[in-house]
């Protein structure tokens, strides 16, 4: 797949400088590491909180996302949700905010996301998305993780994009925090463009997008703040996405992309986690994506849906 110039780099850098600028308000801490790289402590020693958690958003993907909250009184005990909307989602979501990047040293361990992913190139993904910014004079990383990162990976990150470690700018917020909870929940649409492109749905095909998951209450518990933020987009995640093609293609999309086609379907992202013994890789892969889905063709006008919320499931999991 071939995308033109969308500046995803250049686009990020301004929310983050709109994010620094804006720090006391964010409850965000902006500083410098040992080697000039910039570091922004967004919800570990810091406060952060919701409006934090939307500029990550903004930010993992490359400026081409609209993000808001919404407030929706039939929604239960969860009533405030995070609604995302790209008119380029294969770049904002799978060139950009997609966390693809396995960074680890020592004890140290995060998946960076961001659109510095598309100067560094290390991922499968990149031989189906060409997407070049030759002109990009910095770059931006989030990671969702309670410590800033050694210098090994200031080093590592440096090196695989060419860039300055003064021309890099690192995000941090632990998944246990309200802005961990935003950004991880702000991956609704992300998931199902990855699903789709598991599914081998072509990615050219995919012109627009939008998504919808509940937003959980923190908790101080790594594993069970992973779960609640997974579980709010596999039973309480909404995403349509308007595609060319046959319509026969997008009812099929429809039909597969819901989480509930899952063989691991039907019980607590955590104790589902559990049961593998901690190996993320071991879970179904398919069971990462929205619970209900709609997929409109462009060229019929037909409107296919599928899937459902499973409110049973956001009451046991939620909290």
């Amino acid at each position: 797949m071939r995308n033109g110039k969308a500046f995803l780099n250049r686009n990020a850098q301004r929310i983050v400088d709109e994010m620094i600028d804006n720090a006391d308000r964010l409850r965000i801490a902006h500083s410098r590491g040992s080697l000039g790289e910039h570091l922004i402590d967004a919800g570990a020693n810091e406060e952060g909180g919701i409006d934090a958690g939307m500029r990550i958003i903004e930010i993992c993907m490359g400026g081409l996302g609209a993000v808001s909250t919404q407030l929706n009184r039939g929604a239960g005990r969860w009533p405030l949700g995070i609604h995302v909307r790209s008119s380029q989602p294969v770049l904002a979501c799978l060139a950009s905010q997609y966390a693809g990047w396995n960074l680890s040293h020592g004890k140290y361990f995060a998946m960076g996301s961001g659109p510095i992913r598309t100067l560094a190139r290390v991922e499968h993904l990149f031989e189906e998305i060409v997407y070049e910014e030759p002109d990009a004079k910095t770059s931006v990383i989030v990671l969702e993780t309670a410590a800033p990162p050694p210098r090994e990976i200031v080093e590592k990150v440096a090196r695989s994009t060419g860039l300055a470690p003064e021309a890099l700018t690192f995000i941090y917020a632990p998944t246990q925090s309200l802005t961990g909870s935003v950004q991880i929940v702000g991956r609704v649409l992300e998931v199902a463009l990855h699903k789709a492109h598991d599914l081998k749905f072509p990615l050219d095909a995919i012109i627009d997008g939008a998504g919808y998951a509940p937003l959980p209450a923190p908790h101080p518990d790594f594993l069970q703040a992973m779960g609640r933020t997974n579980d709010a987009i596999i039973y309480g995640g909404l995403v349509q996405l308007f595609v060319h093609g046959a319509a026969s293609d997008a009812r099929a999309l429809a039909e597969q992309l819901p989480s509930r086609t899952s063989r691991d379907y039907g019980q607590p992202f955590a104790d589902i986690f559990r049961a593998f013994k901690g190996d993320f890789y071991a879970i179904d892969p398919h069971l990462f994506s929205p619970a209900e889905v709609i997929v409109t063709a462009i060229e019929s006008g037909e409107t296919f849906r599928s899937g459902g919320i499973d409110n049973a499931m956001l009451e046991q999991s939620l909290g």
